[in-house]
Parts: structure tokens; C-alpha cells; sequence
């Protein structure tokens, strides 16, 4: 169920984007189609140590679809070497914040140094985030992050915006357990003032080692935010829903290329109608969906 004709695509990395108070200098990579103008742009913000070269089965696939795809690597990257111990750990949920807010203010400048100033349509612009990467891109979205008495934090929120994805998306911080509270004392979103419109996608058997919560914590950014919403729950699908971050990665228990490509075309059909670059992608998505899970269970019986 291709979410549109594949074309080749390039890549270039890094392109370094002025940042202030970071360690590290923040670098994306950015990839496109060879063809096309008045392209979408999809700004992707990673899960838990990974960087700008994870991903690649979804952002390959996008940008084959049309989309200039925009990967910065956040400082929570094992390639900089700062743990959960780390006293600068702490406020890298921040930092990711900022990290969005930077490759948005800076997008003219990224767009030239990748040669594609000219194609781009900087009037579609969408956040796609995975895991950590969700709770980010829900910040830009107008989530919050409660403190310990339950009150909403700064409002980091960014106009702009058409649409976001949330990919495996932290849950309430009511259910965390013991470690989480520790050390990842952030993963409190409260999805109440997320207003804008996204598409949260979630696996059907992913279990987080965070929450004492089965799979449905990460159905909270669809339950608890206002409309409109589209929730996706992918079946059988794990925390790395079959091996979004990676060919043969060793974080991924529920290998699926097959499930790969349904993440990916889901994100991509929703973005082609939520930025009004072709309004029936969803529904034709969903139809190609339903029609192969009947073909399926008729080859099962």
C-alpha cells in the first residue's frame, strides 16, 4: 500500500545549524527526492541515543514519496557519551525542545546548505518523533510537562506547525516506575493543550519498562488531547514496531519489515492530507489496509 510512486532520493550530512548553550555543535542531515518542487518538510526527532543516521527505513521512504525529511541528532545520542548519571542529563529534554525550535528558525539556512532552497515548501512543514522523540515533538505541539504537584510547565509550543506524529508516545507520569521517576522525571506530558493536529501511532504489544502500565500508556496522547486526533494502534507491534530505527538493530524485538513499510505509509498518508497536498491519502490508506487484512484472514481460512 505505497503511499505513492518511489523516486530516488539523496542525502547530506551534516549541515551544522547555529545553537547556543550546547556541549556538542547541533548537526542534521537532510533527505530528499532528486525531483520535485514545492516539497513538504518533515522535521524527525529521534528516540533515546540515537542520531541524524537512524531511521533510515522511514525517512528513505518518505522522502521517495516527496517529502525533504530534516534528522538533527540530539545530545541524548550514545555518540556523545552522556548517561542517565550524567549531571547534564537532566535537562536534555530541553535541549531536544530547543534543539526543534532551532532547526525551525534556521530551516532557510538548512534548505541552502543542502541545495534545496528552491523546492521546498516552507508553508508545509510537519514534527514526526519516535518514543523520546514523540514526547519532543508533542512539546512543539503544545504539551506540557507537569512537575511533581501536577502543575503545567512552560509552553513550548510553536505556531506554524500543520501537523505532527507521534510515534510510541510517553504516556501520563502517574504510572512510572521507580527508575523513570529518578531519571527521567520529565516523561509527565500533560497531552491536555496539544492542540494541534496529529496522527499517534502505536504498537499493540509494547510493553514499556518506564510505566507499571501495559500498551495503552501509549494511547494517552490520543485519549488526552483535544481534536483532531488519529490514533493508529499497529498489531503485534512492539516499542520499535517491527524495525523503524534500523535494519537488524539490536533494540528491535519484533522484527517486520512488513510492519516498517505500514509505519511509514500510515505517517506519509497522513501528512499528504493533513497538509492538504492530497486530501484522500488517509482514506485510501485505510481502505488498502482494511483490504489487506481481508485478503490475509481469507488466506489463513
Amino acid at each position: 500500500m505505497p503511499i505513492s510512486a518511489q523516486q530516488p532520493t539523496i542525502a547530506i550530512k551534516p549541515i551544522v545549524v547555529p545553537a547556543d548553550g550546547r556541549d556538542f555543535e547541533l548537526q542534521v542531515k537532510v533527505t530528499a527526492p532528486v525531483r520535485g518542487a514545492d516539497l513538504p518538510v518533515i522535521v524527525f526527532s529521534h528516540g533515546n541515543a540515537w542520531s541524524m543516521d537512524g531511521y533510515e527505513p522511514l525517512v528513505d521512504r518518505w522522502a521517495a514519496a516527496g517529502f525533504v525529511v530534516v534528522q538533527p541528532t540530539h545530545l541524548d545520542s550514545r555518540r556523545f557519551g552522556i548517561g542517565f548519571d550524567d549531571p547534564r542529563f537532566g535537562a536534555i529534554w530541553r535541549v531536544r525542545i530547543a534543539d526543534l525550535h532551532g532547526v525551525l528558525d534556521h530551516l532557510g539556512h538548512v534548505m541552502e546548505q543542502a541545495g534545496l532552497a528552491d523546492r521546498v515548501d516552507r508553508s508545509r512543514i510537519a514534527l514526526v518523533g519516535h518514543s523520546w522523540g514523540a514526547q519532543t515533538v508533542g512539546a512543539l505541539l503544545g504539551a506540557r510537562v507537569l512537575d511533581d504537584a501536577g502543575n503545567p510547565g512552560e509552553d513550548f509550543s510553536r505556531d506554524g506547525i500543520k501537523a505532527g506524529v507521534l510515534i510510541a508516545a510517553t504516556g501520563t507520569g502517574d504510572s512510572l516506575t521507580p527508575f523513570a521517576v529518578e531519571h527521567l522525571s520529565f516523561m509527565r506530558p500533560d497531552y491536555g493543550t496539544m492542540t494541534t493536529p496529529a496522527l499517534v501511532i502505536a504498537g499493540e504489544k509494547d510493553q514499556s519498562r518506564m510505566s507499571t502500565r501495559g500498551p495503552d500508556w501509549f494511547f494517552d496522547a490520543y485519549r488526552l488531547s483535544p481534536a483532531p486526533k488519529r490514533l493508529m494502534i499497529v498489531a503485534n507491534g512492539e516499542h520499535t514496531l517491527g524495525g523503524i530505527a534500523g535494519e537488524a538493530v539490536t533494540e528491535t524485538t519484533d522484527t517486520d519489515p512488513a510492519r516498517v513499510t505500514l509505519v511509514a505509509d500510515a505517517v506519509g498518508a497522513y501528512l499528504f492530507d493533513a497538509l492538504d497536498i492530497r486530501t484522500d491519502a488517509w482514506s485510501e490508506f485505510r481502505v488498502a489496509v482494511e483490504t489487506e487484512r481481508s485478503a490475509s484472514l481469507r488466506r489463513k481460512d
